[in-house]
């Protein structure tokens, strides 16, 4: 979906669509760290994407670099109340660290080696779990581009 510059939620692959009436149709989103930022700042798109999915998937390695970010603030508690109520929303899960997710993980490492194009450890992760899932990754951070068929929706 492209929709200019500013506070826009932009389609990288063919998981959003738009129903009859123009509203963009999403069933399960993946949700990297800056997604889950631009919620607690009131980023409108990225409320309105969220609220209309089937499913929210907050990758294990997102509830780390959250909390590992909390741990060095000075709202520490208030942080970490707010995530524990976004966690309880109706449709949200923590996604794990399987078997699978480490087997994807180490092919997506190997994949990205041969490409010339690594991306942070973290995100390799992140990617491998929506993956595994079938989720559409919602993140401001473009390097995930360079990884095939990874179905994202870009925060702008």
């Amino acid at each position: 979906m492209e929709r200019g510059r500013g506070n826009r939620v932009q389609k990288s692959n063919g998981r959003l669509r738009r129903d009859r009436r123009g509203a963009l149709e999403v069933m399960d989103i993946c949700l990297d760290t800056n997604a889950y930022s631009a919620l607690m700042r009131g980023h409108e798109e990225v409320k309105d994407l969220l609220e209309r999915a089937d499913s929210l998937i907050m990758p294990a390695i997102v509830l780390g670099e959250l909390h590992a970010g909390f741990a060095a603030g000075s709202r520490s508690t208030e942080n970490i109340q707010r995530l524990q109520a976004f966690l309880k929303t109706p449709g949200t899960r923590v996604a794990d660290i399987t078997q699978k997710t480490a087997e994807r993980y180490g092919k997506l490492v190997r994949q990205l080696k041969l490409q010339g194009t690594p991306i942070p450890t973290n995100d390799i992760w992140i990617a491998a779990v929506s993956f595994d899932t079938g989720a559409t990754l919602l993140t401001s951070d473009v390097h995930f581009s360079v990884i095939p068929m990874l179905e994202t929706a870009r925060i702008e």
